[in-house]
């Protein structure tokens, strides 16, 4: 028997699964989230549930907003289950879920204006984003807001009618700083470095379009904390609204599936106030990097590691590529020797140990992760993730083969097909311009290094571009498999 998620159902649900056990309808809104995806619901909507189940600080409850289509398909859904999500915690051994609470509305992204008004409203404090790495409007080589993005340029032109979300954030700010309101803060939740300063960086970038002055009140009065957040959540599909109903008999439209590890580290820089999210798990910070540093580079950098070979030999989910004795050994090689030495240390860290972690949630058999996630928008994802570690890398001398080789695989990933000949879907904003550039690269490498906004001095370093050309060649000479093996054996 399946019961339908919503409101009026949580009683009979509450007999089989965990749900709020506060009065929801004493909730009152405190943030304002735009991009209402799986991520979020699998986290800072999963702290502030478990806060809330304290009995504390029930004026901090969430309305979702969006600018995207997709933001908007989820809004229908969302509203159809009185906001309510079911969050499916997964170890290896163990699934567990429970019915969260925290969101009380979602915003249409077909009325502007209802955002703006709202981000207006005092009652609001934090303003927070989940809109990917791809989201800000930085130029991912140099991370400088990009001012001339056409998105960009039409809202510095028509500042009352916003489209974006940095847009209907100035327009919000503006509208509290007329009205002599505290400014929220904003709070990025993106797994970006310094995503606090890249966001601070795209609002007064926007504001400084069409009024320098309230550019600078905004980067002197509105606080951007960084944060570095980490839960592998992959997309929900039928997969998982079957396991669902299956399972555990609810019957939920867009449920979330999530592994049961969750970290979220915080600078403790909120002057309009914030939950006592301290009280659930979240650690405050004086300063993040060395956490965000060692996620993004160890974590987010091994999925990339992992993914592209992966994706070239067809391999579907997260676990099975970890299952494969080469990519499992090509990731423990590349971490060990190349990523790990160059990451600074971390307070009561042990950076082998989190790595461990790390191989354990790769390998989860519970979480339907998908390697062609993992492939998604690496011309946004390698700047940050990978590009760092070989630069840090190149400036000590060392070398680079392993990571070198990673690039190499993206490279021949974005080819567009895979080694059994399967035509590879776009899988990246900028595939119609990588695919070009990546049958180019395989009879002149240099054309895949000279994409400047991608690999900026990295690219032009003749130790890094040498290691680059001999890799690719050899996987198009003898295959993915082989060349990892020689790479694993020493022997390029």
């Amino acid at each position: 028997m399946t019961t339908r998620l919503a409101a009026q159902n949580l009683e009979a649900i509450s007999a089989f699964t965990p749900t709020p056990s506060y009065d929801r309808s004493a909730l009152s809104a405190g943030i304002v989230h735009f991009g209402v995806g799986n991520f979020h619901r699998a986290h800072q909507a999963v702290y502030l549930d478990a806060l809330f189940n304290t009995g504390r600080d029930h004026g901090w409850a969430i309305i979702g907003a969006g600018v995207l289509p997709s933001d908007e398909k989820m809004r229908r859904v969302l509203a159809g289950q009185d906001f309510l999500t079911t969050v499916v915690e997964q170890s290896a051994s163990l699934s567990a879920a429970r019915v969260t609470g925290a969101m009380i509305d979602f915003l249409s992204s077909d009325d502007p204006a209802a955002i703006i008004r709202t981000l207006a409203d005092p009652a609001i404090r934090i303003v927070s984003l989940t809109i990917t790495e791809g989201g800000y409007f930085i130029d991912p080589a140099s991370g400088v807001f990009d001012a001339g993005n056409p998105e960009i340029a039409a809202d510095g032109a028509t500042p009352a009618s916003p489209k974006t979300v940095f847009g209907l954030i100035v327009a919000g700010l503006k509208r509290r700083r007329e009205a002599g309101i505290e400014p929220f803060t904003v709070m990025s939740c993106d797994n970006i470095p310094h995503n606090g300063v890249v966001a601070r960086n795209a609002v007064a970038g926007l504001a400084k379009l069409s009024d320098p002055e309230f550019s600078h009140w905004i980067v002197d009065h509105v606080a951007f904390p960084n944060g570095m957040v980490d839960r592998i959540t992959p997309a929900t599909g039928d997969r998982e609204r079957e396991i669902l109903t299956r399972d555990f008999g609810i019957g939920d439209n867009w449920p979330v599936f999530c592994e049961d590890f969750t970290q979220w580290v915080l600078e403790d820089n909120f002057p309009a106030g914030r939950p006592a999210l301290e009280r659930v798990g979240v650690q405050f910070v004086p300063d993040v990097t060395p956490y965000e540093n060692m996620k993004i580079r160890i974590l987010n950098g091994g999925h990339a590691v992992i993914a592209y070979p992966a994706g070239l030999l067809d391999i579907h989910f997260v676990y099975e590529a970890m299952e494969h004795p080469l990519i499992r050994s090509f990731l423990q090689k590349v971490e060990r020797e190349e990523v790990i030495p160059v990451v600074p240390p971390v307070a009561d860290t042990d950076l082998l140990d989190y790595f461990k972690k790390i191989e354990e949630r790769f390998a989860n058999p519970k979480i339907g992760d998908t390697i062609r996630r993992l492939c998604l928008d690496g011309s946004n994802r390698q700047p940050k993730f990978i590009i760092p570690s070989i630069g840090d890398r190149l400036k000590a001398g060392a070398g680079v083969t392993g990571l070198a080789l990673e690039s190499a695989l993206w490279c021949r990933y974005c080819y567009g097909t895979t080694e059994s000949g399967k035509t590879i879907e776009p899988n990246d904003p900028s595939w119609d311009r990588l695919v070009p550039v990546a049958r180019a690269a395989k009879d002149d490498a240099m054309a895949w290094l000279k994409m400047e906004d991608i690999y900026g001095e990295v690219g032009r370093c003749e130790v890094f571009r040498e290691r680059f050309a001999f890799l690719l060649q050899a996987i198009w000479l003898q295959g993915v498999e082989a060349v990892v093996t020689s790479y694993l054996e020493g022997e390029i």
